[in-house]
């Protein structure tokens, strides 16, 4: 059995949390190439909202800790990854790791499993990735309970997707809730499970992705932003200056 802890990609400590030096062609390889050593591990896409929730929160710290990968889903993680001498390191998002899984020969034949949110945005979301990907094999999908899962609940949705004989298990419940439910299911499913937050709203058509210049330029929290601020104004106003502060205090 691969070692995986002393086998993946090193990781950079940001505000002490271990983020994965990777861009999206050494993800998809390092998982291509693993894919069967590191079935019942889990993918973390880490960005500055879920870093300095790590930095406060030690359960949640060991949660992405834990993970065989925690991407660095955000630009200005990969900013500080580059500054640190990790020059080919560059943002990944769960959203486009998903999508490159879908459509990379490297993963051709493997069956996905959807987990999370409602029924209704659920089941558009399938019907969507069904026309847009019309040769991806999807095994199951079922929507989130929006509240912690008892162990036996757990068992049960490990139970559910092993029998569906799933290769990628997607959880978009959002974060913390996603990363502790995968540390939960680490070693009792035999798929590759990866965190993708909202991406569910955005396959489906709900929310719409920012526009690729601005995602160049590292502002998808502000596009977020501007379009639901008061949701987002803790997340990305409170927790973007509380990062900055860590950043150069060093801790």
């Amino acid at each position: 059995m691969l070692n995986i802890y002393s086998d993946c990609p090193q990781r950079v400590n940001i505000i002490g949390v271990p983020i994965s030096c990777v861009n999206m062609e050494e993800c998809l390889n390092f998982v291509s190439k693993k894919f069967d050593d590191i079935r019942g591990e889990y993918i973390c896409a880490s960005n500055v909202h879920t870093t300095v929730m790590a930095h406060d929160d030690s359960s949640y710290l060991k949660a992405q800790s834990e993970s065989v990968l925690s991407l660095p889903d955000g630009k200005p993680l990969s900013i500080v990854g580059k500054k640190c001498g990790f020059k080919n390191m560059d943002k990944v998002t769960g959203t486009h790791f998903m999508q490159n899984t879908f459509t990379d020969k490297r993963f051709k034949g493997k069956k996905h499993y959807f987990y999370g949110t409602s029924k209704e945005t659920i089941e558009a979301m399938v019907k969507k990735v069904r026309v847009d990907y019309p040769d991806l094999e999807i095994c199951g999908y079922e929507p989130s309970i929006f509240r912690e899962l008892t162990d036996k609940e757990v068992d049960e949705l490990a139970k559910r997707i092993n029998e569906k004989n799933a290769d990628f298990l997607w959880v978009g419940i959002g974060a913390p809730r996603q990363e502790l439910l995968m540390n939960r299911l680490k070693g009792k499913v035999n798929s590759i499970m990866t965190g993708v937050g909202g991406a569910f709203n955005i396959l489906a058509g709900i929310v719409n992705d920012a526009p690729q210049w601005m995602q160049n330029a590292g502002l998808e929290w502000f596009y977020r932003f501007c379009k639901e601020p008061k949701r987002l104004f803790k997340r990305y106003i409170v927790t973007n200056s509380k990062f900055l502060y860590l950043l150069i205090r060093g801790k």
